[in-house]
């Protein structure tokens, strides 16, 4: 058994760790693909969307499959910095005013199922993205399915309504232009905005989305309708698009329209079983650099991060990064022929409230909700739970937006109010409820039922709010990322957030309405000016005096609790080469087409 330690690179995705430049990915080789080769690696949840970009579809079990079989424009490798991906496309700051930014698809690229990638795909990825077509005043939620969070059927047919946004697009007023050769477009910002470069990408086949929603099977066709639709603004042909858009590509297990896994990167899916796995193979069509050298890549769905371990000892499985506890590391230090690579993820551990439309209805009330967060044991769950795990570098984090040890980090816990929270305070608590005039308020918690780790500190959580006169209750469930944005389906949600790049105005989609992020409907004009501003600040130091001034209203506005950075552990058998974690998602697959088997 061999121990590897991550670096403090995590410290990176603090305030200021912006990226407006980025060095570029191998010279192309010749295919090294092991043929007859594969691996099977393990997560702990199960795929279940292959459009990572609605608000239901947008979860790290997704985006680890969307990743191998769908990369674009540019990737963060595990320094982390931003890679380009010169293969599939080149992008280019046309203008600093107005900002123009043009997107290229480079010569040949296809996708698996032979349609050339052209400027289609990248004027669907614009229009559902940029909440350009959506009417502001509709509210989805009345057709989102309470148990899943899904779209449901009866959803009306003549709205439009993209399920996506955020990432700056929507500073993209216009449509953008397409080239002659139909092969570019040119996007055109109403104002300066700072993370333009890692704004858009391209999520799913234009010829696949507009053939499914239009009944069209002529590629070339479906593309120039979907093209004509976005130009002309036709409602009746945009409304199916979107529909199709939002659910054609939610399945749990493999569809049988094999048009809804058509991939553009180094693997494909081959194989889909509901809640056990899903197989990704090589991309025969696929030219560009990310060419994999393992031809099968399996992903299991294991849950219970002790049952992955076992998994690993059994052979089953070649590389794991269960959420980690101390009978976890303890089980994996046993097993022989395994690396064990240890450090921090940019993921972090919070409780969220939820400001509109909770199951029990008292957290509209901003007293009840500083009443709860004042019983969560913080820094308890930390010394139970973490510390025996990584030790001194297991401390509570006091901050929503900044993660310990980044720039900006310790001035903003200074300012931010959230030392109100930094000890349970059971008294204070109870004198809240009692001035709101309630008595044993319920407050239920979503979460993941399956992960011991929550159910830990749900448990611990639950202790302390109860000794205040709060009714805790359990609200957990196997598929609670779906439930997330669900009206209605619960209070409090305890989960991590994952940390997918550097850019600054990151965090906007978690707390602006309409934010694909913002689940809880947490809403505050000053807090939407602020990033709004941010939008268009250069400046590092301006951009931090920004955050902290969000983060400060986060904590009065009694949003919810931070509580710890993820520990990470993975282990890799010795059969396998070059599993190298990055602290970002997709964490252990971000190289997935390097890992090769050991000689």
């Amino acid at each position: 058994m061999k121990i590897r330690r991550l670096g403090a690179a995590v410290a990176a995705i603090g305030a200021g760790a912006i990226v407006l430049s980025g060095c570029s990915a191998p010279e192309a080789e010749d295919s090294g693909l092991d043929e007859g080769t594969s691996v099977s690696a393990a997560w702990n949840q199960a795929f279940y969307a292959y459009n990572g970009n609605t608000s239901y579809g947008n979860a790290t079990a997704n985006a680890n499959i969307i990743y191998l079989t769908n990369p674009g424009f540019n990737y963060y490798n595990n320094v982390p910095e931003l890679v380009t991906n010169d293969s599939f496309g080149t992008y280019e700051l046309v203008s600093e005013d107005p900002l123009q930014v043009s997107y290229t698809i480079a010569d040949g690229v296809e996708w698996s199922d032979g349609v050339p990638i052209d400027a289609a795909d990248l004027l669907l990825s614009w229009a559902a993205n940029s909440n350009a077509f959506n009417d502001p005043d509709f509210d989805p939620s009345e057709f989102q399915d309470p148990e899943t969070g899904a779209i449901t059927e009866d959803f009306p047919e003549d709205q439009v309504y993209f399920d996506g946004g955020g990432s700056g697009l929507d500073l993209v007023d216009e449509v953008p232009e397409i080239s002659d050769d139909g092969k570019t477009v040119t996007l055109t910002y109403s104002k300066p905005y700072v993370d333009w470069e890692t704004a858009f990408d391209i999520d799913l086949p234009a010829h696949v989305v507009a053939g499914e929603a239009l009944g069209i099977d002529d590629p070339t066709e479906a593309k120039e309708r979907l093209i004509s639709a976005i130009q002309n603004n036709d409602a009746a042909d945009l409304a199916p698009i979107a529909n199709t858009w939002n659910t054609a590509f939610n399945f749990t297990e493999m569809p049988e329209n094999e048009a809804l896994v058509v991939s553009s990167g180094p693997y494909t899916i081959e194989e889909f079983v509901a809640d056990q796995y899903i197989t990704l193979r090589a991309n025969e069509n696929y030219t560009g650099d990310l060419q994999p050298n393992i031809e099968e890549l399996t992903i299991r769905f294991i849950g219970d991060p002790l049952a992955a371990v076992t998994a690993l000892e059994n052979g089953e499985v070649d590389v794991i990064s269960p959420q980690s506890t101390t009978d976890v590391v303890e089980a994996l230090e046993a097993v022989d022929g395994v690396e064990i690579i240890k450090g921090l993820e940019g993921t972090y551990e919070h409780v969220d409230l939820q400001f509109d439309q909770s199951k029990s209805g008292h957290f509209d009330d901003q007293r009840i909700r500083e009443a709860f967060l004042k019983t969560v044991p913080r820094q308890q769950i930390v010394e139970t739970l973490i510390e025996p795990i990584i030790g001194d570098e297991a401390i509570v984090r006091n901050s929503q937006l900044f993660v310990p040890g980044a720039e900006g980090y310790d001035e903003a816990v200074a300012a931010n109010g959230s030392d109100a929270y930094a000890e349970v305070d059971i008294e204070g608590a109870q004198a809240l409820l009692a001035e709101a005039g309630v008595e044993n308020p319920e407050v239920c918690i979503l979460f993941d039922s399956e992960n011991p780790r929550r159910v830990n500190e749900f448990a611990i959580i639950q202790e302390s709010a109860n000794q205040a006169g709060f009714n805790v209750t359990d609200c957990s469930d196997a598929g609670w990322g779906g439930l997330l944005g669900t009206p209605g389906a619960y209070d409090a949600s305890l989960f991590g957030w994952q940390s997918t790049g550097l850019a600054v105005t990151e965090p906007r989609a978690n707390y602006v309405p309409g934010g694909i992020n913002n689940l809880n409907y947490y809403e505050n004009e000053d807090v939407t000016a602020l990033f709004d501003e941010l939008e268009t600040t250069f400046d590092e130091a301006e951009q931090r005096r920004i955050l902290t001034e969000i983060d400060a209203h986060l904590w009065a506005d009694a949003y919810g609790v931070t509580i710890f950075q993820f520990p990470s552990v993975t282990g890799v058998k010795d059969t396998i080469t070059g599993v190298d974690p990055s602290i970002l998602a997709p964490t252990i697959f971000w190289n997935a087409w390097d890992w090769e088997l050991a000689e």
